[in-house]
């Protein structure tokens, strides 16, 4: 019997996939083989990605295993929650994502002290906020944002290239906002 797979789930797989991949570029490899060592077996198992409801999930495999258990009606949440699906069919990264985009981010940029809580507060990247930005950075790239003791802050995407920055006028917004560690305390009811 042939195992025909299923066209919905490889579209949605795509489109997961997709948005990593514009944050972490060859790094994805190391979301995807990340070993767990969770669990009751002696072997590492790994981690892998559930779409429950309308949200992607990072979750280990053992985690996966024993969560059959449950009903799928009951079950309220799987590992990290690091996107979802809007009712158009686009996928977008939440903030629980961050920690998986900091540790592999591609393209990185560093905020002022001056500028961390105009960020914070949901606002885009301002080239006159600017600590330190990656090399290689073209408009459209996910960059990661962090604050200039490393912390980081937050995500989105980038308006202009690394050499164009350089040029521009201090108001120019260089990363548009996606995504902050401040939305935790701006959607409390939601989250």
């Amino acid at each position: 019997m042939v195992n025909i797979p299923n066209t919905f789930s490889i579209t949605i797989s795509v489109a997961v996939f997709e948005k990593l991949f514009k944050f972490t570029g060859n790094n994805l490899k190391n979301i995807v083989e990340n070993p767990s060592h969770e669990g009751p077996d002696t072997n590492p198992g790994r981690y892998c990605f559930r779409l429950h409801k309308n949200k992607v999930y990072y979750v280990s495999e053992s985690l996966v295993k024993r969560a059959t258990n449950i009903a799928r009606t009951q079950l309220v949440s799987l590992g990290t929650c690091i996107g979802k699906f809007t009712h158009g069919g686009s996928f977008h990264l939440t903030v629980q994502a961050l920690g998986l985009l900091s540790s592999n981010a591609k393209h990185k940029v560093w905020l002022k002290p001056t500028a961390e809580m105009s960020f914070l507060y949901g606002n885009h990247v301002l080239k006159g906020g600017l600590g330190r930005i990656t090399e290689n950075m073209v408009p459209g790239d996910g960059v990661v944002v962090f604050s200039m003791s490393d912390v980081p802050l937050g995500f989105g995407v980038a308006t202009r290239s690394t050499h164009d920055c350089g040029k521009m006028d201090p108001n120019g917004n260089v990363v548009l906002h996606q995504g902050d560690i401040g939305e935790y305390l701006r959607m409390e009811d939601e989250l």
